[in-house]
């Protein structure tokens, strides 16, 4: 098994240096107020692309013979993948060709396609897309850019280490997302071999956690698709290459719940003014959910994407509202009599709700003879606030 070694990831630095951008660290009053630790936030989703994945990609290219990359390069991604690879081989003026499922995220489609690269979209999910791109590989002799499981990947994404490094010299700890484990081996990678001291925590999507059942394992372990919000990390094959090095250098690894990454998309856009995807908020969402406790200060949080549809940004916010309690939904079964429903509106009303939605259900097998049942979409200031409109409703069969 080829190695990675910090001169790997100096020398990417170098490489990807005028294309991939350096993006910003900034401090977070109202995180560090949240969780009573002194956060930082490192703004990856500012990357070209929209992501980390230039880094790796970049670096990958750049190290092809002038023969292979005459043939061109071949990628299968659904989303901040294809999108490095475009933009990384159209710097280096080589031709790419980018294998999607069909249910892609047309943004993230078009996308991809307006940074330069021959998008095919092939098969239902990322296994057939990925048999396109092997075919299509070994047919043409397209070089195959692979998203994790690479030397050159690992070594290009680790270039984001020597960057928190030096734009935060005092760091304690940092927070990486967890998907295919590329990302945080080269960031672990990088940190350790240079600070020893600065601990390295990775979070992973709970409905996803490939590498904390393969550290539970002792061995890295493939695990089964199961959906989660935070698609970006959601890897069922790991890399034997990214394991050995998160196994030497990543000190935790934890889970997050759906709950906990909507909330924390939601606060990002809200106080930081940011648009972070769900599988670069994973990190704050562990913070808030204070499942890493005692890490050394000041802790930087990497938030490494913000490519997310606007279409399921519109649900992650709602989601993440109504974790937070403020926005709720619930039906009120009453009387069928004349003057019940703007009793019910009164009441919500009177107490502060703001109702955003309404329906008055009179009709329904599921209704007891009598009764009507009026479904309420409700924007409150805080959960406590929706549970004393709940109150208010206590003569009524409330349902939640």
């Amino acid at each position: 098994m080829q190695q990675v070694t910090l001169a790997d990831v100096r020398a990417a630095a170098k490489r990807i240096s005028t294309v991939a951008a350096r993006t910003p660290v900034m401090s977070s009053h109202s995180f560090s107020q949240m969780t009573g630790r002194q956060l930082f936030l490192k703004a990856e989703n500012l990357q070209r692309g929209g992501s980390f994945k230039i880094r790796g990609a970049l670096n990958a290219i750049c190290l092809l013979s002038p023969e292979a990359g005459a043939k061109g390069v071949v990628a299968a991604s659904a989303g901040n993948h294809a999108q490095g690879v475009a933009l990384a081989a159209s710097a280096l003026d080589i031709s790419s060709t980018v294998f999607m499922p069909v249910g892609a995220a047309i943004p993230k489609v078009l996308a991809t396609r307006e940074y330069g690269a021959d998008v095919r979209l092939v098969g239902d999910h990322m296994g057939q897309s990925l048999d396109a791109a092997l075919a299509f590989a070994a047919e043409t002799g397209a070089s195959m850019i692979h998203p994790y499981d690479d030397p050159a990947i690992i070594a290009g994404q680790g270039t984001l280490g020597l960057e928190m490094l030096e734009q935060l010299p005092e760091l304690g700890s940092v927070v990486i997302p967890v998907g295919g484990g590329g990302l945080i081996a080269g960031i672990a990678l990088a940190i350790k071999e240079l600070r020893p001291s600065v601990v390295v925590a990775g979070v992973e999507a709970a409905a996803m956690p490939l590498y904390i059942q393969g550290r539970a394992a002792g061995r890295p372990v493939e695990i089964d698709s199961r959906p989660t919000v935070a698609d970006g990390i959601s890897t069922p094959r790991p890399s034997a290459l990214a394991f050995s090095i998160i196994e030497r250098w990543v000190d935790e690894l934890v889970a997050v719940e759906e709950a906990d990454i909507t909330q924390a998309v939601t606060l990002i856009l809200e106080r930081a003014k940011l648009l972070v995807e769900p599988s670069g908020a994973v990190g704050l969402a562990a913070m808030l959910a204070s499942i890493l406790p005692g890490l050394p200060e000041p802790v930087m949080l990497l938030l490494s994407g913000g490519n997310i549809d606007l279409v399921l940004l519109d649900t992650v916010v709602r989601k993440g509202l109504e974790a937070r309690g403020r926005f709720g939904t619930l039906r009120v079964r009453v009387p069928d009599i004349p003057g019940q429903l703007a009793k019910v509106v009164s009441a919500v009303g009177d107490h502060g709700g703001n109702i955003i939605a309404v329906e008055h259900h009179r009709e329904g097998t599921f209704l007891p003879f009598g009764t009507v049942e009026i479904w309420m979409a409700i924007a409150t200031r805080s959960r406590q606030h929706f549970e004393e409109i709940v109150a208010a409703l206590g003569e009524y069969e409330v349902i939640l």
